[in-house]
This record gives C-alpha cells, sequence and structure tokens, in this order.
C-alpha cells in the first residue's frame, strides 16, 4: 500500500495570448487544509480574473474542483485530469488567470489550465509513500559487510549507523518486506544479530 503526494508547496507560470497563469500546487491532508490553501491565493490574488482549483485528499476519497467563473468544464476539470494522470493524493492545485485581453476559446482555456497544472506538477518533489517498520540492527563488524546485499534486494532506507562497540543500524523498509527481512538478516548472520522493531510508519520511498 503506497501513495503519492509532493514534498512542498511549489509554483510555475507562463503567458498564454497575453493571459498570465500561475499554477500552485501544496501538500494537504484535510479539506480545512485544501480550502485554506484556496483561500489564501485568491487572497493574494484578488485581482485576477480567476483563480481555479482542484483537490484530491485519501481523507474520505474526497476530491473536488472549480471552474471560478471560467466556461464549464474548462478549468477545474482540467486541473484535476492532471492531478489524477499523475498519481497525486493529498495534494491541492489552484491555478490563477489574469485575463490578457485576447480570448482562448474552450480548447485553448483547457490546455492552459492543464499545462498551468502540470507545470506546477513539474516543480515538485514527488514522495512516493508507503507503511514502513524502523527497525534497529546490531550486528559485530565481521558480519557487517554481508548486510548491504540483503538491504538492496528488499528496498531498505538505512537512516544511520552508529560504529561504536559493534554497528548500530538504524533503517526502514516496506511493512510486507519486514517479516522476511528480519529472516534473512538472521540466517545470514547464523543468529548473531539483533534486530528490534521501533515502530510501523508512513515513509518516503522515493
Amino acid at each position: 500500500m503506497e501513495y503519492k503526494t509532493i514534498d512542498e508547496r511549489c509554483e510555475a507560470r507562463f503567458i498564454e495570448k497575453k493571459s498570465e497563469f500561475i499554477g500552485y500546487l501544496a501538500p494537504v491532508e484535510t479539506e480545512e487544509q485544501a480550502v485554506e490553501f484556496i483561500n489564501k491565493i485568491r487572497a493574494m490574488h484578488r485581482k485576477a480574473t480567476h483563480n481555479c482549483y482542484a483537490y484530491i485528499l485519501r481523507e474520505n476519497s474526497a476530491a473536488r474542483h472549480s471552474d471560478d467563473g471560467e466556461p464549464s468544464g474548462t478549468a477545474g476539470v482540467p486541473i484535476y485530469e492532471v492531478l489524477r494522470k499523475e498519481g497525486l493524493t493529498d495534494v491541492v492545485c489552484v491555478v490563477t488567470r489574469y485575463f490578457g485581453g485576447v480570448l482562448l476559446g474552450a480548447g485553448g482555456l483547457v490546455r492552459a489550465y492543464s499545462r498551468g497544472a502540470k507545470d506546477a506538477v513539474d516543480a515538485a518533489k514527488i514522495k512516493v509513500m508507503a507503511l514502513a517498520e524502523q527497525l534497529e540492527v546490531s550486528v559485530d563488524y565481521s558480519l557487517y559487510g554481508r548486510l548491504p546485499q540483503i538491504f538492496a534486494e528488499h528496498d531498505v532506507r538505512v537512516s544511520s549507523e552508529d560504529f561504536a562497540d559493534n554497528v548500530k543500524i538504524s533503517l526502514f523498509v516496506r511493512k510486507e518486506l519486514s517479516e522476511r527481512l528480519k529472516e534473512k538478516l538472521i540466517d545470514c548472520c547464523n543468529g548473531k544479530i539483533v534486530v528490534e522493531s521501533v515502530q510501523k510508519i508512513w515513509f518516503d520511498f522515493a
């Protein structure tokens, strides 16, 4: 079980036939946070012609979009479709438009709002979040060299290593691979290794 989201707020802008489009993308976890971000962008751009948006959340599988005065289906849905096709969740995207005096037509608006969202996504750092188990491993120096290959086979992410009387390693492994990893480590080291579970947590495996 995993999901894709973004690390932090980002933005991108471009000009299309004298209209300025600014795409904003932010991580959120609740509808309240999404609405708060949308209102924040609206407040920043009170003089903008439109502030169109879409968001997708894991919470209650919520998804919303708005054309904010643009012709129906030309803004909110295209923004939403970009987020959906990118496989993102727990995100909100607002595309602000300052009208430049030249009409774009329905097709032009769809392309422009799609680009506004896609450019913002392209500017983001993507996170692949998976339910993981954090483990603390303690092993003798003589056995330490056997571990990297096992870690690689189980997509382990080592967060720290402490070289003292023995080697202590803190790591994260996907929950579904955790038991197999523990068994492999114990088998590889002939039982001369201590593997302790610390916590289960959502972890970025991107």
